[in-house]
């Protein structure tokens, strides 16, 4: 069975994404800082009948991301990485004059410093895959596109995005994938918006994309989950 570790799966896009990989046979190591709802969301895609394994803890904290690779090391390597776990940096957005510098900090060392440090530390695993080892790296039309309020959480992405293209190049390898999944429905989005009352779609809407891009394999590079649902 191939494996996949999930960050920020305890929720939203990464426990959405647990449960359709599940279903395709995937086993699967979880990780987020709520322990309780991370059961929760084990319990969800164990449903399938894989191995899924929970680990909760903080993806900032060295000791965290060691224990995710030494999971699924103990499942039998390691296929996937998806680095989904996130921080806003602000909880609701605000403007740059008021965004303070701790909150700009710990999204950069949540989004960026704590990816690459997994990354680094999954490296070996990911190199000796048989089926091919991937990284995904989830980001946002914030990191191209400059709307306002958005600007400490879209640089991190936008960091994010050009540290999965260095990576990519580094290691021809691997696929490196960075996916855009636009607007969702979900604990983030309501923290960082909380007045905005449109419907946004849900992240099991937008997983297909991800599910194609792992059986098709394209080349490396950004995409975003709408031009690979447009496209099927």
């Amino acid at each position: 069975m191939p494996v996949a570790v999930i960050t920020g799966a305890s929720k939203g896009l990464g426990r959405a994404l647990a449960a359709a990989l599940a279903k395709q046979g995937w086993d699967l190591v979880l990780g987020a800082r709520t322990a309780d709802v991370l059961k929760e969301s084990a319990e969800h895609a164990g449903r399938y009948g894989t191995r899924v394994v929970a680990v909760p803890g903080d993806v900032t904290h060295p000791a965290h991301r060691a224990e995710l690779v030494a999971a699924a090391d103990e499942l039998g390597g390691l296929d996937l990485l998806v680095s989904n776990a996130s921080a806003l940096g602000a909880e609701p957005l605000v403007r740059l004059e008021a965004l303070p510098v701790a909150g700009l900090r710990a999204a950069l060392e949540t989004n960026v410093v704590a990816a690459l440090g997994l990354v680094q530390e999954a490296l070996p695993l990911l190199r000796a895959s048989r089926a091919g080892g991937a990284v995904v790296t989830v980001s946002s039309d914030a990191a191209v596109e400059a709307y306002e309020t958005w600007g400490g959480y879209g640089a991190s992405k936008a960091a994010l995005d050009h540290l999965a293209a260095v990576l990519a190049a580094e290691e021809p390898g691997l696929r490196v994938w960075s996916v855009d999944p636009g607007d969702m429905q979900t604990d983030l989005y309501a923290a960082a918006v909380p007045d905005d009352q449109d419907e946004r779609p849900s992240p099991e809407s937008v997983v297909p994309a991800f599910v194609r891009l792992l059986a098709e394999r394209p080349a490396s590079g950004r995409y975003t989950a709408r031009a690979l649902l447009e496209t099927r």
